[in-house]
């Protein structure tokens, strides 16, 4: 009986490291979901790993899907959990953000997420 607990709390925590083993979105800024009312001079990312500059990118995209960011993605000098991407002044409506990371330890995570420019 005891081994086989030992067993299962040792299957419990190699699931737990495997989980954090992937950079995973942390926030944002402008906020997941928000709605701001000045537009943003660019687009912030911020990962629960450090990235990998070459293979990680992010897209801002209007509500016909058109890119609208400055194509200058990247991953900060100082800090590599952050990525960001300049945007120029975003018209009030919908933008999805679309991002794709590879986090040092190799593992690939993408997602995307809206936020709304206010009129």
């Amino acid at each position: 009986m005891k081994r086989v607990l030992l067993v299962m709390c040792l299957a419990a925590c190699g699931a737990c490291s495997t989980a954090r083993a992937h950079a995973f979105l942390d926030h944002a800024a402008p906020a997941v979901g928000s709605t701001v009312r000045a537009p943003p001079a660019q687009v912030r990312l911020w990962f629960t790993q450090q990235l990998e500059p070459a293979f990680s990118t992010v897209r801002v995209l209007d509500r016909s899907d058109k890119r609208v960011d400055r194509g200058d993605a990247k991953v900060d000098a100082r800090d590599t959990t952050i990525l960001q991407v300049s945007v120029p002044a975003l018209a009030p409506g919908r933008y999805r953000v679309v991002w794709r990371v590879l986090s040092v330890d190799t593992h690939v995570t993408e997602g995307d997420f809206t936020f709304e420019v206010a009129p």
